[in-house]
């Protein structure tokens, strides 16, 4: 299983949903099952402050990531790809087989710290949900 978070600067949003599905994919024990991948149409030079600011508040640490291109390729590869609110259909020159979800969530970049702890919590709370929802998956196929 192959999960995509993107965004088009690939410097705030889809880096958080990131962070939060690898570290449930480590809390899970499902490293192996499931890959997470991330990038951007238009990726932006660094990670947003006020995003590392508040992702650090839960120790994890993004000050050393870098925003990436997502390549076709890999979208095609992806069995889910999650846009962050910035529809894929319209920013992505690529188009994958696998299922596509937008979250339709507020851009953090400039905005105040207290709206991205609401916006970071609200990308925990999904990633969570994409995960029980994966679990409930792979316990069907078993």
């Amino acid at each position: 299983m192959k999960v995509a978070f993107v965004c088009v600067q690939n410097a705030g949003r889809s880096q958080m949903a990131t962070a939060f599905a690898r570290r449930e994919r480590q809390r899970r024990g499902v490293e192996d099952a499931i890959d997470v991948l991330t990038g951007g149409t238009q990726p932006a030079d660094h990670v947003h402050d006020e995003v590392v600011e508040v992702m650090q508040e839960l120790d994890v640490d993004l000050s050393d990531r870098t925003p990436r291109d997502v390549t076709p390729e890999e979208l095609q590869a992806a069995d889910i790809v999650i846009t962050m609110g910035c529809s894929a259909q319209d920013v992505c020159p690529a188009t994958w087989n696998g299922d596509n979800r937008d979250w339709d969530l507020d851009d953090p970049h400039g905005q105040p710290v207290e709206t991205v702890r609401e916006i970071r919590d609200e990308i925990r709370t999904r990633v969570r949900a994409l995960f029980d929802e994966l679990d409930a998956d792979q316990s069907k196929e078993n």
